[in-house]
């Protein structure tokens, strides 16, 4: 529940601010222009690098971990999205532009439905991200949910048992996560 909670959380915010900000910057060339050299500098980052900065900011609690997850998530949502903008086929808008829409109805009505596939499968992707970072941050900067499970059972007795049950759990509850989100691309 924890390492649900966590994912949820930190996700949920990447999605937020990862959608909007990547269909911005794929549609302005001027925002793209401006920003893009921040997100290819920050996006190689490993989240794990990241972890001694999250203790430290934010200590040994729940925001250290979601925080993690935000990172790990938000750049291949944005990259997908933006990229998702640019590769829209230019007849589209024309024929929208034709047939009077504005700028809000343009895009409302052609450009968010043309990226949708796309950007979900970018969403998907980093979903994956996430569960992995949220059991790695959980080993190392909270005390709770199945990565703090898996290290705690090696630790404590060695009860490789409880090890192997939290690497099956994980694998579950990732293949849940992937299936609700398959879930949503058939709508």
């Amino acid at each position: 529940v924890a390492s649900l909670f966590r994912v949820t959380i930190g996700f949920g915010l990447a999605v937020g601010l990862g959608v909007p900000l990547g269909l911005l910057l794929g549609w302005f060339q001027r925002l793209h222009d401006a920003f893009n050299p921040l997100i290819q500098v920050l996006r190689p980052i490993s989240p794990i690098a990241w972890i001694p900065l999250a203790i430290l900011w934010f200590h040994v609690d729940d925001r250290a971990p979601i925080f993690l997850i935000f990172l790990a998530s938000v750049f291949p949502i944005m990259v997908s999205a933006m990229a998702a903008v640019q590769n829209i086929q230019p007849v589209y808008i024309r024929a929208a532009r034709n047939f009077g829409l504005g700028r809000i109805e343009l895009f409302r009505r052609v450009i968010f439905p043309a990226t949708l596939p796309q950007v979900l499968t970018g969403i998907r992707i980093a979903l994956g991200v996430a569960w992995l970072v949220v059991v790695a941050a959980e080993m190392i900067a909270v005390n709770s949910g199945l990565g703090y499970l898996i290290i705690d059972a090696r630790n404590a007795g060695k009860r490789y048992d409880l090890v192997v049950a939290g690497m099956l759990l994980i694998g579950l509850i990732g293949l849940g996560l992937d299936l609700l989100v398959r879930q949503l691309e058939k709508f």
